[in-house]
């Protein structure tokens, strides 16, 4: 039986495993911390394929200098002398024009409508969790602040995505918590949400249960390739205990840590970790539906009988500690939007770090070491293409055909 080494335990790197158990192969899995621990932990858990756009756009060039000059915004970067961070932002921001939207939101086309059914696929396989329709809602405080918004969903209808918007004339119907701030609403359909960690904990139970081995106390060190050309040749890693394990292929999906065992497989595109922030709150009324709020870049979801509220997209490295100054300008971005909501009696305050791409691609496919691929650089849609990247990666491994919706993704462009 063929063997694979999966690393990194969160969503894509155990959709990846699940998908390669179900082409008969054996597989470890290895992470240095746990499951679901980067940022697949305590993000928001939308699953909108079609918010699932390129993170660069024209506004970037008006919102940028604004926002780092403003403690509040949703973005921010620290001023600091890091020539690989500003690099990665020159690049970044160089896709910010309305022809690079148009050409990465073509790539991500393709994927995005193959996400919701790799859900059902693990749910239907035995994946003990759920996924459940919104209506999400989208407010604003002024008319014209939802221009660009609707600019971004007629930019996904216009690519081929059913992403169905309809004005609300009562957004507290859907969602109490909004407070009279917010003037003007509408409602997205046809999209899902989930509760992230607990997903991503019944995949990894899924995939044991059906046999592998998954070790959380493992950080490798190096990933080798094998001999192309020369049988019984396999890819192995070296983890920082020293001990070597082999296997007929090798999988990287360290998210925003995937540099420090792809450059040497000759994946050059850069990963800069965008970090997210969130918490949990208690409302006053159930919150049953998601909230999108994109003047402020804030995102909510009902979790576990709370309001989870995740928000900012900052640049530091990724495993620098978290930032009380941002969970706190959160919290002042949302405070006149809401009502109900208990903005000072906070639980499970987190940051993640996503794997962000200057072109806004994600990187899945095979190195230059045979038989070693990578899976990741989703930027803020881990979570909703994880299950379908897992799947057209798993059959690339197993076939070595590369699935249409993947060809853009190359590590090696």
């Amino acid at each position: 039986m063929a063997h694979s080494i999966v690393i990194g335990a969160g969503m894509v790197g155990l959709a990846t495993a699940w998908h390669l158990q179900e082409h008969g192969v054996e597989v470890t899995v290895l992470d240095r911390t746990g499951v679901a621990a980067g940022s697949s932990w305590g993000n928001a858990g939308w699953l909108t394929p079609g918010k699932a756009i390129p993170l660069a756009d024209p506004s970037l060039w008006t919102y940028g200098p604004k926002a780092l000059l403003d403690p509040d915004a949703a973005l921010h970067v620290p001023f600091r002398v890091d020539a690989a961070l500003w690099g990665f932002l020159g690049r970044f921001a160089a896709h910010g024009t309305h022809r690079a939207w148009d050409r990465t939101m073509a790539a991500l086309t393709p994927i995005d409508k193959l996400a919701l059914s790799a859900f059902d696929e693990l749910t239907d396989g035995g994946v003990d969790s759920w996924t459940r329709e919104g209506p999400f809602v989208i407010g604003f405080t002024e008319e014209r602040h939802a221009k660009g918004f609707l600019g971004e969903i007629a930019g996904v209808v216009r690519h081929g995505q059913d992403a169905p918007l309809e004005r609300l004339e009562n957004p507290r119907e859907l969602a109490p918590m909004l407070s009279d701030a917010v003037k003007v609403a509408y409602r997205l359909d046809k999209q899902r949400f989930l509760e992230p960690a607990p997903f991503v904990q019944a995949l990894a139970d899924a995939v044991v249960a059906r046999g592998a081995v998954l070790r959380t106390d493992a950080e490798v060190a190096r990933v080798d390739g094998g001999v192309a050309g020369s049988a019984g040749s396999a890819a192995s890693v070296v983890l920082a205990s020293g001990e070597r394990l082999s296997a007929d292929s090798v999988v990287v999906a360290t998210g925003a840590w995937m540099p420090k065992l792809a450059r040497s497989l000759g994946v050059r595109v850069p990963v800069q970790a965008g970090r997210g922030y969130s918490f949990t709150v208690d409302t006053d009324e159930p919150a049953t539906h998601p909230v999108y709020l994109p003047a402020q870049r804030i995102a909510c979801t009902p979790y576990q009988g709370r309001f989870r509220i995740a928000g900012t997209m900052e640049f530091r490295g990724p495993d620098e500690p978290l930032q009380a100054r941002r969970i706190q300008a959160i919290i002042n971005q949302t405070r006149t939007l809401m009502q109900g909501v208990d903005l000072d009696n906070r639980h499970d305050e987190w940051v993640g770090s996503r794997p962000v791409t200057p072109d806004g691609l994600p990187i899945v496919g095979a190195t230059r070491a045979p038989g070693v691929y990578v899976a990741g650089g989703h930027g803020m849609w881990g979570i909703v293409l994880g299950p379908v990247t897992g799947k057209l990666l798993a059959e690339q491994i197993v076939t070595g055909k590369v699935h249409p919706a993947i060809e853009p993704f190359n590590p090696l462009r």
